[in-house]
């Protein structure tokens, strides 16, 4: 299954229109103390076959978020063989963000 590369645009383009999706952080606790999304969901990378659980699993999108966007692919490649759908990889992660959207993020 091809996870669907979700830009930094496009996602606050759903944030400002009020779309109903789910964000999941999987970056380390070190990371996440740095910078992160408004409401997003965290959930360790290494952790995420453990705490899948925690997920929803009712069709909302799912859009998984790392450092560069390599761990959170590998991330939605693990979770599309577990089951879910509607998952999205955030092209360039939280960095790609704090270029593009967030000039004032904390970047690492």
């Amino acid at each position: 299954m091809d996870i669907v590369q979700l830009g930094p645009a496009e996602l606050k383009a759903w944030m400002d229109e009020g779309r109903m999706f789910c964000l999941l952080d999987v970056r380390t606790d070190e990371e996440t103390a740095v910078c992160s999304l408004p409401n997003a969901l965290h959930i360790p990378m290494n952790l995420i076959p453990l705490r899948q659980n925690e997920l929803p699993d009712d069709g909302v999108p799912l859009v998984v978020y790392c450092h560069h966007g390599i761990r959170s692919l590998h991330t939605a490649m693990y979770l599309a063989d577990a089951g879910f759908e509607n998952l999205y990889n955030l092209q360039g992660g939280i960095d790609a963000w704090a270029v593009e959207i967030d000039g004032n993020m904390m970047r690492y």
